[in-house]
């Protein structure tokens, strides 16, 4: 469930849970979440950013926690750097680390006009299967990285909407549908949030067959976004993501304070 290959939704869930005002030059701020498989905490996440009228930048850490370390301890170290431009954020440079008991990978990837210009894997995958849907150079057009992905700009279309991602190995879609407001509280923020379902639509780079991919395509997540007070950006604050063991539940225990 924690393995990275398969954490990729997990990972864009967790993207933008670090929303703060856009405009105000300088102010960073920091969101804590804490994950868990029905009532059993699995995780933590912390994430920092930093948005002004031109830039913006979100760093973000992962840890595992309980009785998921048993088995493997798994950890994720992660950030991106952008501009935005009116409604929309433009990444610039995207990294993910990613450790999973002693094994370490790391992703880069370079955008530029929305477009990939460069990606690397360290240390480089084994020869890939024959079931291997491999990257093709259209794939690489007009996509988003999975931090600045779930990130809105006050105005634009959160749901529905469908977001092209690519994580520096694979390219998905996610398909966002509206399912109306709610209300949720936690420290630092209490208000409506706006409640999405969630598809996910791989496109390439994954193991066609494969048996968690084909239960992640039948799923239906749902994200609720919400904006933090004086703020102009959405972000996750709650998020319930099946999986075959049972539902994960991402939620923010600090936001917007």
């Amino acid at each position: 469930m924690l393995r990275r290959g398969r954490s990729l939704l997990l990972t864009a869930v967790l993207s933008g849970l670090a929303a703060t005002p856009a405009g105000t030059a300088g102010i960073r701020h920091v969101s804590e979440y804490d994950i868990s498989l029905g009532l059993l905490p699995i995780a933590s996440a912390s994430f920092a950013s930093e948005f002004n009228d031109r830039d913006y930048k979100v760093s973000g850490s992962f840890k595992s926690s309980g009785l998921v370390n048993l088995f493997s301890r798994v950890s994720a170290d992660t950030s991106v750097s952008g501009s935005v431009q009116g409604q929309k954020l433009q990444a610039s440079a995207y990294s993910l680390v990613y450790t999973s008991s002693k094994r370490t990978r790391t992703y880069t990837v370079s955008y530029r006009n929305g477009d990939v210009v460069a990606t690397t894997i360290k240390p480089e995958p084994k020869a890939r299967p024959d079931n291997w849907v491999p990257v093709g150079e259209g794939d690489l057009r007009s996509v988003l990285d999975p931090l600045s992905g779930l990130l809105f700009v006050d105005g634009a279309q959160i749901c529905p909407s469908r977001l092209p991602i690519y994580d520096g190995e694979s390219r998905m879609d996610l398909v966002l549908t509206s399912k109306g407001t709610k209300p949720f509280s936690t420290n630092g923020f209490k208000g409506e949030a706006i409640v999405c379902e969630v598809r996910y639509e791989p496109k390439s780079g994954y193991r066609k067959g494969r048996s968690d991919i084909e239960f992640l395509k039948t799923a239906r997540m749902e994200v609720w976004f919400a904006k933090p007070a004086n703020g102009t950006v959405y972000a996750p604050v709650y998020a319930r993501i099946p999986t075959r063991v049972g539902d994960v539940y991402v939620t923010a225990v600090k936001y917007g304070g």
